[in-house]
């Protein structure tokens, strides 16, 4: 038994996911954390130099480099195509990095008793800044780029603080959480500071199509067997991961399909990323989505099983010919 997994989601086998999420996201979070696999021994955290980044920016400089479109490097859509990521160098500026790093960390207030990775989705309602990040010409626009989609839609932004000590993110792909009929979906990881291998930087496992090599593995819902055996699987398979560190300023973006996880956090840092998730308008919800979708009405409200969705909290982001909203 999974102790965050109430009577209603454990019911079943291991790999019966049909139960519907019945907490809250960040409820949501601490079971899925739960499932990866982490050494016994500890690690002794390492310090890591905080960068300066020089004078910081008020919001509206910060709206307007993020107004900016992002010129996107020779091969980027190619490379995305085939890998299933791609990871694009000075998407934002020191200074912007920091002022969203502030921004996020008052919105998500202290770690608890119990520190891990504290997550928050929706900001975008509620924070100007946080709206204009994600919304914005230069982070959606890379990302209708790179899907090659003339218009998305958001579909929710998530602030993620792995805390000191922190432990791994299970192998997964996004496909296999957000309840939405398209393949036409793009994850964006921006990390707020540097993050070197200790901190856990996102890792990729290479190939658009990889996820077909272990597309009949079971899921499991209560320990970390699943984790283990993708990670198996790959390496039996030869597979490639791209497992660098992020320099300040790189954004990662990433294919629905791409299998993908993070390290612990074993510095003294709090390793603090901002990201937000796009599809491609007409997508539907998907006629019977698990618990491993969580709360997802909290992100498609008045959405049900089958329909576009297209709600108020699903703006749209177009693309223009030069990549960007």
């Amino acid at each position: 038994m999974n102790r965050h997994l109430s009577a209603a989601t454990a019911v079943g086998g291991a790999d019966d996911v049909a139960p519907a999420w019945d907490g809250d996201n960040e409820q949501w979070w601490d079971w899925y954390m739960s499932l990866a696999e982490n050494p016994d021994e500890a690690v002794g955290l390492m310090e890591v130099p905080v960068p300066d980044p020089g004078p910081l920016p008020d919001d509206d400089a910060v709206v307007a480099e993020l107004g900016v479109p992002y010129e996107l490097p020779s091969g980027a859509v190619e490379a995305f195509a085939a890998d299933g990521f791609v990871v694009l160098p000075r998407v934002v500026s020191p200074g912007a990095a920091e002022a969203l790093r502030r921004r996020l960390a008052d919105l998500l207030g202290g770690p608890g008793a119990a520190a891990g990775l504290r997550a928050r989705e929706m900001l975008w309602l509620d924070d100007p800044l946080v709206r204009a990040a994600v919304l914005s010409p230069r982070v959606a626009g890379i990302a209708a780029a790179l899907l090659e989609v003339e218009i998305l839609r958001l579909y929710h932004d998530s602030a993620l603080c792995k805390e000191p000590g922190a432990g791994r993110t299970p192998w997964h792909h996004d496909a296999h959480h957000f309840p939405l009929d398209s393949h036409d979906v793009i994850s964006t990881w921006m990390p707020l500071q540097p993050v070197p291998a200790a901190m856990g930087p996102l890792s990729f496992a290479r190939g658009m199509d990889t996820w077909r090599l272990v597309a009949d593995l079971p899921f499991d819902k209560v320990g970390t067997s699943y984790d283990r055996r993708v990670s198996e699987a790959l390496r039996v398979a030869g597979v490639k991961v791209h497992d660098e560190p992020f320099a300040l300023g790189d954004v990662s973006f990433h294919s629905t399909l791409c299998f993908h996880t993070a390290g612990a956090n074993a510095t003294t840092r709090a390793r603090m990323v901002l990201g937000a998730t796009y599809y491609a308008d007409g997508a539907r919800v998907i006629d019977r989505p698990t618990m491993v979708s969580g709360d997802w009405r909290l992100f498609v409200p008045g959405t049900e099983p089958g329909e576009v969705a297209a709600s108020p909290r699903n703006p749209v982001v177009t693309r223009t010919p030069s990549g960007c909203t």
